[in-house]
């Protein structure tokens, strides 16, 4: 695999310092950022310099309200009115308790050791490396070299665009499947990319009664017919958010072989790998072919329940792990080092504390218990297979046709006046999903929301409540 030349590093240079070649020139790391341009380009007057100052760049400028802003706009509204707190929030997936006692009392314990305080190696601290190596070599049935094939990252987000700058150049093209969770988007068109979309497609009768996440199907001719000369990377998710479909072996074959074909990067996002309620299967461990070309990500924050720490992972191949590394050097230059420490601990230690199993079946008790009022309630959702989100499908629910939506709730698609009703009527937050869709296809999940179950038992159990004052509105 070719890196960019932006990121060709050099062997011999000391931890930390790369030697950055560009054609035939070779430049130092500085801490002088006009350093290494030529001297026209340090000149400035003011006949040089743009008409508006404070333009900003396209890929920040000209972007509609996103979904987040107007969830929070709605949620705030019904605090002021009805206090602080008051809305039952069940849109983002974060989680509504604290890591396990070991994972906390690791991280306490971290605090305390001076080196743990200071600027972590480049690729990650050593022990949280081995530690990563050693949970995963035995899923993916080789020994992982833990210095060569794991990279720490600031989070699963950043490792992911680290991954695509470090392959991607203006005009290379990434498969992304819809939907799609939406920092894909923004970490491809980073570096130049162009996203190339295929739709998942929901079963046909997934609006008239409950289906499983499974059942949502990608069409491999749509796919291969997607794929030019320009396709670079694809990008794979599973256990998938928001669907919450676990990808077949079957249907993950297809894709990697697809891959190996045309010699595409795979890019596999298993961020939810330890939370799966059928069997999982890891792209890696397909075939040494497939996983000569993928990049698998995961997520310390998602398996332990601390997604503020912004501890993440690649694993793979060391012909595509060195150039992640050298972007993630020249992005952030090295991760929190205190809570690496803490989740390596963590890693060490989940085993004893039979963490894994009970965190699975925890959350599968959480999802089974929260869908209960969709039975109850009438209202058709798609059974996820793993993760912790399930969508839920509301084309039963009719909303008032005088109610008045702000215009930038209006103008979307009944998702979003769904969501703003939903919080100013019955304060419970909930997600739309066609925000995870291109608009041409947006049309496939306009009466759907998505819910995270990743709370409280007593959260889910006022959010239940909240959500029966649906019945007079459905019919």
């Amino acid at each position: 695999m070719q890196p960019l030349k932006r990121l060709a590093v050099s062997a011999g240079s000391p931890q930390g310092i790369s030697t950055i070649r560009s054609g035939s020139a070779v430049f130092r790391q500085s801490s002088n950022p006009f350093a290494t341009l030529p001297r026209f380009a340090r000149t400035f007057s003011a006949s040089t310099m743009v008409q508006d100052p404070f333009k900003p760049a396209r890929r920040v400028a000209g972007q509609r309200q996103d979904v987040w802003s107007i969830v929070n706009e709605a949620a705030g509204a019904y605090n002021q009115e009805h206090g602080a707190g008051s809305v039952v929030n069940m849109g983002q997936g974060f989680f509504g308790y604290n890591p396990p006692e070991f994972v906390l009392n690791a991280a306490k314990d971290a605090l305390d050791k001076v080196e743990c305080n200071q600027y972590s190696p480049t690729k990650g601290r050593p022990r949280l490396k081995k530690a990563i190596a050693d949970a995963y070599s035995p899923f993916f049935g080789k020994q992982i070299d833990p210095e060569t094939e794991v990279t720490i990252t600031t989070g699963a987000n950043e490792g992911m665009l680290s991954a695509f700058m470090g392959f991607l150049e203006p005009g290379d093209e990434v498969i992304v499947f819809e939907p799609f969770f939406d920092q894909y988007i923004s970490n491809i068109e980073m570096p130049g990319g162009k996203v190339v979309y295929v739709p998942l497609h929901p079963p046909k009768d997934g609006a008239t009664k409950t289906t499983s996440a499974g059942d949502w199907t990608l069409d491999m001719k749509e796919l291969e017919s997607k794929i030019t000369d320009k396709t670079r990377m694809m990008v794979i998710n599973t256990p998938h958010n928001p669907v919450g479909k676990v990808f077949s072996r079957e249907e993950l074959q297809a894709i990697g072989d697809l891959c190996v074909k045309h010699n595409i990067i795979i890019l596999s996002d298993e961020v939810y790998d330890r939370l799966y309620y059928v069997p999982f299967t890891r792209m890696s461990t397909l075939s040494p072919e497939i996983a000569n070309l993928t990049l698998t990500v995961g997520s310390g924050g998602k398996c332990f329940y601390c997604t503020g720490w912004r501890v993440g992972y690649l694993i793979g191949p060391e012909h595509l792990i060195k150039y992640v590394s050298a972007a993630h050097t020249r992005i952030c230059f090295s991760s929190v080092s205190p809570l690496q420490e803490a989740t390596a601990v963590a890693f060490e230690q989940a085993e004893q504390h039979n963490f894994w199993e009970e965190s699975k079946k925890g959350m599968k008790a959480k999802m089974d218990r929260f869908n209960e009022v969709w039975d109850e309630l009438g209202l058709p959702y798609s059974d996820p297979e793993g993760g912790y989100f399930v969508l839920v499908n509301f084309a039963k629910v009719k909303l008032p046709e005088d109610y008045a939506f702000p215009p930038h709730v209006a103008s979307r698609p009944r998702d979003f006046k769904l969501s703003w009703f939903f919080i100013k009527e019955l304060g419970i937050a909930a997600i739309p999903p066609t925000e995870f869709f291109t608009d041409a296809n947006a049309h496939i999940v306009e009466d759907w929301l998505r819910f995270a179950v990743c709370k409280d038992d007593e959260v889910l159990e006022k959010a239940k409540e909240r959500l029966r004052g649906l019945k007079k509105y459905i019919q």
